[in-house]
């Protein structure tokens, strides 16, 4: 039969064949695209004279406006959950995998059973799916062909959510794709995702619903003038429950509003349409349309030339291919969240109304799937030589499905494509409609020897900007950044590179109690640092010109180490650092410590070498290893320095060169964290207990406060002082009450101390707290019993080292000359452990308010703790008490807070708060609120620190190379 495509209108008819058939049109339960475009095939194969029984969860009239027949037949049941959204911009991951579990997992066997001896029941001749898994298993065991319509499919929506939310979930994603495996073959719509459960494709134009008025009838039913401007404010089935206001809209404009709730109040310039308006009338009557990305949205803005302005959602991973498509078609334009939130439209609405959209390809795709849904139900082979049998797929996470996408730093959708594609094997399709939207892979210039990007963007950023490096000439008469023209002479592109990548850290508990031993949680966030490594000979490696003089002057080659970082321009330092590895040995063995710190002093320009040139110098010092080969390093980092997220952390693991007083917290956060998990560990000196599972319904934001942190400073430095001052004086009061229970007797700390008054505490008790190395293991109820009342708030150097000889710490030294604050040091970190117990335990108890206060009040106790340590700072207070005005307003919206905590990160003395929340919309318009009233206090926008990413472990490392042209 030939396939109609007739003016691309959609308006065409399916011819009936000889005899009447009857199909099986399962649709999945997640919003309202797909059940709109299932409609459109089923008005086609009702329109045929066939009996349709559709199934699913969607609302009855979405198809009974359309189709007014006895041949259409709704059966209402809900065979999987599709993405579990807590508001119309947020996915809640693990909370979609467990429904879905409770929805298809745990009753399949009943699914199966019910579903078999249902489609007997009708006679059904196809299972047509849209795009439920079970629903083809179903159809195989009823012995029915089955076929499906789609462009994305769960097993790839679903395999990132098991990376976030563990592989204990990972058999759901196997599930689904055996599920897939069994039906004939897919019908695949424009701006599909990668879909390795489907072997067997056919492309088909798009499928829209078909206009019933014109733009001038829609029009004057609304009493608006061809003239005005309107906007539709289009989220799909949410509800836009945020408040809306007048100014918000350019001068004349107007604004639809799909649904809106009946006691919502509207401005005068938006106008609240009927919950069961025909959106593609609505749609064609608009000059464009601002709402989230979906097929149903993008495939009608496509057909109708309507211009669209997109607000992303995070993790649900159609997204960036039909965006792609947008953007291809000139049709739309992205607005940022922060930007939705607070009313800042105009630019963008004026923006859109200049774009001019050019989709000239058919739109009568839902006429096309039904004459092959038709053929195929009488027995046609569309296609031949499928593979027999159920076909078990390797597990669909490998293909790095994994997007971890944030606003503003998306994945390149060519190069994600392309990878995917080639990746699965996926056979070329029979073509309808030809759009593929792929373009070359710059980071494909590079084959990959060993290792996996797990979809992770900035990797993919990162092997970019190494592939333009390249193919960059360095005398070019184009400008180019010093650093760039350093880095374009760095490598050998003939030769094997390594990538290694490491993030930055957000501190949710534990902070300055790391050094004391204490449990710490750590978050590894969205920003990384990436180092590219190769080694080589060193009579030919590539070398900068005065590397090469000094290299002769010298009298011939030997090992080198040349170092890149890019940003350094923005950081004011020098971008490159050369140096000769033999400047680490005096002799035949390494300088010591202090002499290589002292080396990296001598240019202040050049300070920053010693975090990666450190490294090296570790290695040789503690492991005894010995360089014959030179270095060439690049570093590039997204981690903002002095945010207090361990800029620093992300590039070493080591601390002794630069001098920094730091415990082992952040730097084994970077190494050992996995993404959207806490990694939970006893500083004693680095023992990892167990990685976290942050609860879905729980959020962690790090808001920046401005002013710069470094845990280098005197105060960091001065507070760690004196809590080892702390640490001794209780040693030392342990030592005299254990001599004091014992016969012979010595003076204890006070002097003047009844013997009588200690026989309750026990000899073993006081023995271990006399040996004590860790302040983190005296509980909080023995330091106030025992030991609170004689430590001193304030000590001078000099009467301490009289008193005491030294405070037993390898990494900072007493100034006699200084005095040191010690009692809120060596309190806060006997105290901050047991918050951190008690932060632990609590997220694991019932999700409720109480739960989220309690964790909250945690957190504020730490920070006013920093405070009295002296490692505050007024911008971090600030930011901590506009939590707390937020969170304990009185408000007329439901619900109760959103935010519930903040404390200061890390080091403290500036740098970054930590924020704790729901995971959910408003939450997040809270933070940007936070945002807005930091500047308009302070002048300065503070950096929104969201999202996870893997730790270096997780990540490993890639093994690269140059392909060959």
């Amino acid at each position: 039969m030939r396939v109609r495509d007739g003016d691309g209108d959609g308006g065409g008819e399916v011819t009936a064949p000889p005899q009447h058939l009857v199909f099986a049109y399962y649709i999945t339960g997640h919003g309202f695209g797909h059940a709109t475009r299932a409609l459109e095939v089923v008005r086609h194969l009702v329109a045929a004279g066939h009996d349709v029984h559709v199934v699913t969860a969607a609302p009855e009239f979405v198809f009974t406006t359309e189709i007014s027949s006895p041949c259409l037949h709704i059966r209402k049941v809900l065979l999987d959950c599709g993405a579990v959204q807590a508001d119309a911009l947020t996915v809640d991951r693990l909370a979609s995998l467990e429904k879905y579990h409770q929805t298809a997992v745990v009753p399949r066997e009943s699914i199966l059973k019910a579903e078999v001896e249902w489609l007997n029941s009708i006679k059904a001749d196809l299972v047509v799916s849209d795009v439920v898994p079970v629903a083809c298993r179903a159809a195989a065991d009823a012995g029915i062909r089955s076929v499906c319509v789609t462009n994305f499919s769960w097993d790839f929506i679903y395999a990132e959510y098991v990376v976030a939310a563990g592989n204990h979930h990972r058999s759901i994603v196997w599930q689904i794709a055996e599920d897939y495996s069994h039906c004939e073959f897919l019908l695949r719509l424009p701006g599909y995702c990668p879909m390795p459960a489907f072997r067997d494709v056919i492309d088909v134009p798009l499928v829209v619903r078909r206009l019933h008025k014109s733009r001038s009838e829609v029009r004057k039913e609304l009493g608006i003038a061809d003239a005005i401007k309107v906007v539709i404010f289009n989220f799909g089935g949410q509800p836009a429950g945020w408040e809306l206001k007048r100014e918000w809209l350019p001068d004349g404009w107007l604004c639809l509003v799909c649904g809106a709730s009946d006691t919502q109040e509207l401005p005068p310039n938006f106008i609240k349409l009927a919950k069961d308006a025909y959106t593609p009338d609505l749609m064609a009557a608009s000059d464009c349309m601002l709402g989230k990305i979906g097929y149903g949205t993008v495939s009608e803005a496509l057909a109708y030339k309507l211009p669209f302005v997109f607000v992303r959602r995070d993790y649900f991973n159609e997204e960036p291919f039909l965006r792609n498509m947008l953007e291809h078609y000139q049709c739309g334009i992205e607005m940022i969240r922060r930007d939705l939130l607070t009313g800042h439209w105009k630019p963008y609405l004026l923006r859109a109304i200049t774009l001019q959209p050019c989709y000239d390809g058919p739109i009568n795709g839902g006429e096309v799937a039904a004459h092959i849904l038709q053929d195929t139900a009488v027995g046609k082979k569309y296609i031949s030589g499928k593979l027999s049998g159920a076909r078990r797929l390797r597990d669909a996470i490998v293909l790095g499905y994994q997007l971890q996408r944030a606003p503003g730093r998306d994945v390149g959708i060519p190069d994600w494509y392309s990878l995917s594609e080639k990746e699965t094997g996926v056979r070329q399709a029979l073509t309808y409609h030809d759009f593929n939207g792929s373009a070359e892979s710059s980071f494909e210039d590079f084959e990959i020897l060993h290792g996996d990007m797990q979809g992770l963007t900035d990797t993919m950023s990162f092997l970019k900007s190494l592939s333009g490096l390249a193919g960059n000439d360095p005398r070019s008469p184009e400008k180019q950044t010093r650093e760039r023209t350093a880095a374009s002479v760095l490598f050998d592109w003939e030769e094997e590179i390594y990538v290694a990548r490491a993030p930055g850290r957000l501190d949710v508990m534990g902070g300055i109690a790391d050094y004391s031993g204490s449990l710490v949680l750590q978050m590894p966030i969205r920003e990384a640092c990436h180092v590219a490594v190769q080694r080589s000979d060193p009579s030919k490696q590539k070398q900068w010109k005065h590397t090469q003089a000094r290299q002769l002057a010298n009298g011939g080659a030997v090992p080198v180490l040349q170092i890149v970082s890019f940003g350094s321009e923005l950081s004011n330092r020098a971008p490159t650092f050369d140096m000769d590895l033999s400047d680490f040995m005096d002799g035949d063995k390494p300088i010591s410590y202090d002499k290589a710190k002292e080396y990296f002093s001598l240019d202040p320009s050049q300070k920053w070498a010693a975090y990666v040139a450190g490294t090296i110098f570790v290695l040789m010092t503690e492991l005894g290893v010995r360089f014959t080969d030179s270095m060439s390093i690049l570093v590039s980092s997204s981690v903002p320095e002095g945010k207090g997220v361990s800029s620093s952390a992300s590039v070493e693991v080591e601390n002794r060169v630069v001098g920094a007083p730091c415990g082992v917290m952040d730097q084994m956060a970077s190494a050992c964290g996995e993404a959207n998990k806490l990694l939970a560990m006893v500083c004693q000196p680095a023992e990892v207990k167990e990685l976290v599972n942050i609860p879905t319904h729980i959020r962690f934001w790090g808001l920046d406060s401005g002013i710069r942190h470094s845990v280098g400073g005197t105060d960091y430095g001065s507070v760690r002082v004196g809590t080892y001052m702390g640490r001794k004086m209780i040693k030392c009061a342990a030592s005299d009450l254990l001599s004091e229970s014992l016969p012979s007797c010595v003076p204890t700390l006070s002097g003047d101390t009844n013997p009588e008054e200690y026989e309750e505490h026990g000899v073993d008790l006081l023995k271990s707290e006399a040996s004590m190395e860790y302040l983190c293991n005296l509980p909080p109820h023995r330091y106030e019993a025992v030991y609170a009342k004689n430590i001193p708030e304030v000590i001078t150097g000099d009467a301490f080292l009289e008193k005491y000889g030294d405070h037993n710490d390898v990494v900072t030294q007493v100034d006699p000359k200084r005095s040191y604050c010690v009692k809120a040091p060596t309190r806060h970190p006997i105290y901050e452990n047991f918050r951190v117990e008690a932060f632990k335990s609590l997220l694991t108890a019932a999700k409720t308010d109480g739960q989220l206060s309690a964790l909250g009040e945690l957190t504020y106790q730490c920070h006013y703790s920093y405070n009295a340590c002296g490692l505050g700072s007024d911008g971090t207070d600030r930011l901590v008490n506009l939590v707390q005005e937020i969170q304990h307003r009185k408000t007329s919206r439901a619900g109760g807070p959103s935010l519930f905590g903040a404390k200061i990160t890390g080091g403290g003395s500036g740098g970054s708060v930590c924020v704790i929340g729901k995971n959910c919309l408003r939450s997040s318009e809270e933070i940007l609120e936070i945002q807005r009233r930091y500047k308009a206090a302070t002048g300065y926008l503070p950096i929104v620190f969201e999202g996870s990413s893997p730790g270096a472990g997780k990540f490993g490392y890639l093994k690269i190379r140059r392909r060959s042209a």
